[in-house]
């Protein structure tokens, strides 16, 4: 599978906008609490010096995670999606064979991933068992409780 993750131009926009707060916001926050508990004296027992350095390497570690999403990151123009079958930034209503319940997920990547908003990525089980589905097939997908069947309702964009 390829580490290339595909975003819309709002995708790449926030994930930016993260990176950015991350190193021009948070960094220099945190730099300063480094430097304001440095002053305080004896640096073996300074608990505000520790906390403020483990917060640093916190937040140099999810600078690096955003910038190597970012450099995988691929915009993705949506007018030229295939329709027709499931893909990533599809938006596509399934309907839950066992209990008759119908859903509407848009397939995104996993930074952008977020269910409460219908956004589901599409490596996570759903969304990689949707890939490449019609509107009338039946994907059978392995969670953890077993398999569930899916109807492919309605693909779009």
């Amino acid at each position: 599978m390829s580490d290339v993750e595909y975003y819309t131009e709002e995708g790449l926009k926030k994930l930016r906008g993260e990176l950015d707060q991350l190193e021009h916001v948070e960094r220099p926050r945190i730099t300063k609490a480094i430097a304001e508990a440095r002053d305080k004296g004896d640096l073996s027992e300074n608990a505000e010096y520790h906390a403020a350095k483990e917060e640093q390497s916190l937040l140099e570690f999810k600078i690096a995670q955003f910038k190597n999403t970012l450099s995988k990151a691929r915009l993705i123009d949506e007018s030229q999606l295939d329709a027709s079958k499931v893909l990533a930034l599809s938006i596509v209503k399934i309907k839950n064979i066992d209990n008759n319940i119908e859903f509407e997920y848009t397939l995104v990547a996993d930074a952008i991933a977020d269910l409460s908003k219908g956004k589901i990525s599409v490596n996570s089980p759903i969304g990689h068992g949707l890939l490449g589905k019609k509107v009338g097939d039946i994907a059978e997908i392995q969670v953890p409780n077993g398999i569930m069947k899916f109807e492919i309702l309605e693909i779009s964009r």
